[in-house]
Formats: C-alpha cells, structure tokens, sequence
C-alpha cells in the first residue's frame, strides 16, 4: 500500500512539473561534429524539455540515415526541483563533401508546435569504403556477448534474390544478396563469400565505393535494407545447381531492460554489444539442358539474343596488300563466353589470328553490348576470291528456340601486285620485320692478304694429295646425302608433321615463361596457340578448319584414344574460356603438365 501511494505521489509530482515547464518549452538540436568527412557517420539528436505529443524530422537532404530514430528519456528531482528531458537521435551518413544546412525539427507540445534550430555542416573528402556499418548513439554498454539469436534474427537477416530460378543452361541469371536490419549494427565482417560452383560469374561493381541504404518494407515490417553484392552469373552444366550461402558476423546493440526500478517505472532501457552471424538462405537455380530437337550444326554455346553484321574495308586490291574483314556479334546474353566464329576464308588469302574489341556492359539487366573481331587478310596472288557466308547460331531462351543468322558473302577482286613489291608479314608482336638483300658495299678488306714466302706453298705436299683424293670421295657423300634430304623433305606436310613436336614446344616454352611471371592471359594464350598450331601441323589440318569435329576424325583415324582426345578438347576449351574470363579451380601448371603429356602421347601413338 506505501509504495502504490508512492508511485502515485511521484505521478502527481511529474504532471505538476510538467505543467510548469509548459511555459518554457525548448526544442534543441545538436550533433557530434559539425564537420565530418565523406562516408563517416556522426550523430544528430533533437531534445525537448516538455512532452511532445508527435514529432517531425527535418528532410536530411544531402545525408543518409543508417540509424535511428532513437529515443530516450529522463527525469530527476533535486531539491524538491523536477526535470525532465526527452531525445530523438539519428545516426547519419555524408553522401559528398560540400557545406550543408540541416533544418529544424519540428514537436507538438501542449497544442501548440515547437521548432528546433538549424544544425550547419562541413563535409570533408574522405576515404571510401567498402561497407558502412549501421551505428546508434543510444547508450553503449561497452560489454560483447552472444545474446538470444532468436530476438536478433528478427531484426536482422540477409537475403539472396535472383531473378529468375527456373533457366537454360547458359542464361544469364542475376542475384542480389540484401541486408535488412531494424537494429544498430555496431561492426562487421565477411565469414565467407559464395563460391558459385557450375556457374560462370560476372559481380557488377559499385562505383560510388560505399553502401548504399534505403528504406524498404518487407513481409509487412519496414526495414533499412543495403545492398551488399550484386552478380550475373551463366550456369555451365544443367540439373539442380544450389547458390552457396553468404556468410557474415555482426556486432550489434541489442536493448535489455534497466537494472534501475525508477527507469523500468518509466520504460527506460540500456543496451550491450551482442554478437551476431548471419547467413543467407540456400537458393536452388533449376538448370534445364538445352534442347536437341533443331540445333544447328556448329552451334557453339551461345544463349541470349544476338545480332551480327560483317563487313570488308576494301573489296577491290593488288596482290600483298592486305584487307581487314570485321565481323560484330552484339545483344544481350553469354558474350563473354563466345568463341571465335569459324570463318571460311579461300585457301589463297593469308589470315592472321583475330583482333578482339569488346564494348560490354554489367547491370542487373543482364550482360550487353558487343563483340568484334578483326581478321587481318593477304591475297597471295591475283585473281577473283569469294568469303563464303559467316553463319552464326543462337539459342533464344524467351522463345525456346534456336536461331541461325548468316552474314555476307563477300566478293574480292585482287589485281596483280606491282614487280618487287614487299611481300607483308607481321609478327606475334604485330611488328614488321624487314631484310634489305645486296643492297650494301662490301667493306675494304684491311686484314692479312695471305701472301706466302716462295717455297713454303701448299701445293705438292702430303696433305694436298691426301686432300686431294678426298675431294671426289666427299662429293660423292654430299650428292648421296642432297639426293636423300630432298627425298625425304619433298612432302611439305610429312615435314611440317615431323617438326610439329619442335614448335609445339617453343609455345610451351613461352607459355612457362608467361607462367613463370604471373602473366596468366599470356599463358593460357600461348597453350592455347602450341595446341592449335602443333594439330594443325602434324595431321595436316587448314586453320580455316580447325574445329572441334574435324581435330576429333583426324585423331580418331590416327588411332588415338578417346580419352586423350576428351582430355585434349577439355584443355583446348579451358584455354578458350581463360582468354576471355579468369579461370578458377585449377593451377596453371597443371595446365602446363595436361598439355605437354597430351602432346607427348600423340607423338608416340601417331
């Protein structure tokens, strides 16, 4: 009964108290700083001396709010004299440097409105970061424990969200991984990221450097939500392919009750650093095998939509000039992962390996733009040249169906070349090389004529006669040796096949060297050229026709294995891929190691 009248006695006392302060009413706004550097967060709170019936925040224009709003208050009495002060706190964040002005803030007091004053600040360049984490002013307890994950995963999660879960093997997919939190995030830190395993992935960077934070309601809470990565990724193989979770630790302070009867009368509450793990929920992406039903021959792989076009910069030359040919694949889709179309170009144009030019773009749309590739032709001889029509196959996932699209033919006229005119080849490095033949004066000779003393002549010794008689005998030797070199190295194609080992393996000595350095574009280029160039040689294959079908008859018909063949198409198509994407999940001297063996058993089984 004495503490009922208590408690009512100290009611009485606050309502009289608040009846006094009616007639000095303050609103007050303050911060931590008033100049701060982009991307650091600071404090504003906004405090009144009354009881405000409803609150109004200024607009924040050119700030972010990562927290809040917060709100506290106190009472005491001291000599018979009560106070008593309520806040409302917002933790913000500077988008950009520059000075702005925060405008009051606004309470319902009594029936009649009070307005804060203005709060001005500086803003600093500062340092950027990766993440911000979320903070609140409100009391810090200084103290880190587990606390209870089931109050806490309330209040903050992560979610992984594609777009679309049901797809074609090589549609684009794009998944944005989200953190929602309805609490004060004090720190953080990435446990473990997704490996993506059976997808190609592309991440679309963020530009300004920072999160950002925006306000979202979700399953009917409202949430400040940041977006944390943002992927495109291309599933490689079909069936149930499942995203690994993201993983992340939080620290965040978590409100627990007071110790203080006089707070826990009056709602009070202070809060402790808790730590926290959160991870995303597993998503199964439902892969679906490309259909057989109409597929082209020579499809490659290509899904999304596309269009082509190709053109000749010239069609009219001499002989040893040279041409560019241009072919430009653009649309949305696996760009990054297309190979090179196979061009039939005559047997009489010399062609030199292609000029790639990508214009490609990374949004939540997809991947987009364009891919050209300049093909760098030499008529060798006069005469009247078609290139044949380019054809180009897609898979189109919105209409489930295939698509072929043809580009050209084109027709050359290539008169004949001027008489001594250069003949034009570039090497690797695209840089001409140039030899002048007979055009220089032979040098005055100033050293020893070789004039003799009389009597001390070679001729009519020992050694001449030996030397002598030796002649018709060396002759014979050499006329037997020219007659069997020519014999053995009249077949262009048998000698290009003997060497084919030799030059495939200057290649992989490059490709060491690239290896060696750290150089792993190079690298995989040079593997990539050793393998093409060492099956052209040895079985006799046009470049204009190394395809995958053609290599697999030829090697099946010189008896190698099917295993080796399935080893040397893998290798070729990781060398592909890594010209163009980097390439995880296999050291680049077990790349080396597959190619120098598989050449190796070619050799000994062909």
């Amino acid at each position: 009964y004495m503490i009922k009248n208590s408690c009512y006695l100290l009611f009485v006392l606050l309502l009289n108290a608040a009846g006094t302060f009616a007639q000095n009413i303050k609103v007050t706004a303050s911060v931590s700083s008033n100049q701060v550097a982009a991307g650091e967060q600071f404090e504003i709170t906004f405090s009144t001396n009354g009881s405000p019936e409803s609150f109004n925040p200024p607009e924040f224009d050119g700030f972010q709010i990562v927290g809040g709003p917060n709100q506290s208050s106190s009472y005491s009495s001291i000599n018979g004299q009560t106070t008593a002060s309520i806040a409302v706190g917002y933790v913000l964040i500077a988008s950009k440097e520059g000075e702005y002005i925060i405008g009051p803030a606004s309470m319902l007091i009594n029936g009649k409105t009070h307005r804060s004053n203005s709060i001005k600040m500086k803003v600093t360049k500062g340092r950027t970061s990766t993440q911000q984490p979320v903070q609140s002013g409100a009391g810090q307890s200084g103290k880190v424990s587990r606390g209870n994950s089931a109050d806490i995963s309330k209040s903050l999660f992560m979610r992984a969200i594609a777009n679309k879960t049901n797809v074609y093997q090589g549609e684009q997919i794009a998944v944005t991984y989200k953190l929602y939190a309805n609490i004060a995030i004090v720190g953080n830190a990435p446990d473990k990221l997704p490996d993506f395993n059976g997808f190609w992935s592309q991440e679309i960077k963020n530009n300004s450097g920072n999160v950002q934070w925006k306000e979202e309601v979700y399953n009917g809470q409202r949430y400040h939500v940041a977006v944390l990565k943002e992927m495109i990724l291309f599933p490689q193989r079909f069936g149930k392919l499942t995203l690994d979770p993201l993983i992340m630790s939080f620290v965040v302070q978590k409100e627990v009750p007071s110790n203080d009867p006089i707070e826990q009368f009056f709602g009070g509450s202070s809060y402790e650093e808790v730590k926290y793990k959160v991870k995303t929920a597993p998503v199964t992406i439902n892969v679906k095998q490309l259909p057989e039903a109409g597929k082209p021959e020579g499809y490659d792989g290509a899904v999304g939509q596309f269009a082509i076009a190709a053109s000749v910069d010239k069609s009219t030359l001499k002989a040893n000039e040279a041409l560019n040919y241009t072919l430009k694949i653009s649309g949305s889709g696996n760009l990054k992962l297309l190979k090179a179309p196979v061009v039939n170009f005559p047997s009489g144009l010399e062609k030199y390996d292609p000029k790639l030019n990508d214009r490609i773009t990374e949004s939540l749309n997809g991947v987009s733009g364009s891919r050209e590739y300049s093909y760098l032709l030499i008529p060798r001889h006069e005469g009247d040249y078609t290139i044949e029509p380019l054809k180009f196959s897609y898979f189109n996932p919105a209409t489930r169906k295939y698509v072929t699209l043809s580009a050209g033919p084109f027709h050359l006229k290539v008169a004949k070349g001027a008489a001594g005119s250069n003949v034009t080849a570039y090497s690797s490095g695209n840089q001409r090389d140039i030899k002048m033949l007979a055009k220089d004066i032979a040098y005055i000779k100033t050293a020893n004529s070789g004039l003799r003393q009389k009597g001390s002549d070679f001729y009519g010794s020992t050694a001449y006669y030996v030397l002598l008689g030796l002649g018709p005998l060396l002759f014979a030797g050499a006329f037997i040796y020219r007659k069997q070199y020519r014999e053995k190295n009249k077949d262009q194609v048998k000698v290009r096949g003997r060497n084919a080992g030799k030059m495939a393996a200057k290649h992989l000595a490059d490709a060491r060297k690239q290896m060696l350095t750290g150089d792993k574009q190079s690298f995989y280029l040079h593997i990539y050229k050793g393998l093409y160039q060492y099956l052209s040689d040895k079985f006799d294959i046009p470049a204009s026709a190394l395809i995958k079908e053609n290599i697999t008859e030829r090697l099946v018909a010189a008896g190698i294995s099917a295993p080796l063949i399935d080893e040397l198409t893998e290798t070729l198509d990781l060398c592909e891929m890594a010209r163009y994407a980097p390439i995880t999940g296999i050291a680049e001297q077990e790349v080396y190691d597959k190619a120098k063996n598989i050449i190796n058993n070619i050799e000994e089984h062909a």
